[in-house]
């Protein structure tokens, strides 16, 4: 077991091997990088670090990550407010938006239905997408989730729940391999594979 000098070190480096992808190793680098910064710079990291955890947000219409009730995003008039694009996480929106191929709006489920690690439905923001489209004015639906088992029944259930409705739902063209997560897809593809979206009957 690694011995440190100094009890604050240890503690420090505890906090950070707790982040996902740091070992201890990293996050000793990370704390004595710290420890040479300038005493502002460090209190500027650890102000934002703190401020995002007490003033961040989640949109109340999309569930994106928002400095407003309401995000930038879904707020934004010059985008098409009849299209919206489901995904499974932030990190996907972001990804999309990364492409600048889509001027629609997005609905961040919060994951993925999954029986085994006992995620269901209800652990799901499905039923505010179903309250979205029963308003109207949503023409179409893409479920843009990933390639897999779980991103698969989460898309057959959701179209079960919007079948209702007068609203047309695609899925993303299958340029992005089975089993891969949509935030690690390039830019290139994953902006091919919204442009080319199918109607999902026929996916």
């Amino acid at each position: 077991m690694q011995q440190y000098p100094s009890a604050l070190l240890q503690r420090a480096v505890d906090e950070f091997s707790r982040l996902p992808g740091i070992g201890s190793k990293t996050a000793l680098r990370l704390v004595l990088n710290l420890l040479k910064q300038p005493e502002e710079s460090v209190e500027h990291f650890t102000s934002a670090i703190s401020h995002l955890r007490k003033d961040i947000k989640y949109c109340s219409v999309c569930h994106n990550i928002s400095d407003t009730d309401v995000c930038s995003i879904c707020s934004d008039s010059h985008r098409d407010h009849g299209l919206v694009c489901v995904v499974e996480n932030v990190q996907d929106v972001m990804a999309i938006e990364n492409t600048q191929q889509y001027d629609g709006l997005y609905h961040v489920l919060g994951g993925l239905i999954s029986p085994m690690e006992g995620i269901g439905p209800g652990d799901l923001q499905i039923a505010s997408l179903v309250e979205r489209v029963a308003k109207g004015g949503i023409r179409e639906v893409i479920l843009a989730l990933s390639s897999t088992m779980e991103g698969d029944t989460t898309s057959f259930y959701i179209s079960r729940q919007l079948k209702p409705y007068p609203v047309k739902l695609s899925v993303i063209s299958r340029g992005i391999s089975v089993g891969n997560e949509l935030e690690y897809t390039d830019e290139v593809t994953l902006g091919r594979s919204i442009v080319s979206r199918t109607p999902l009957d026929k996916s």
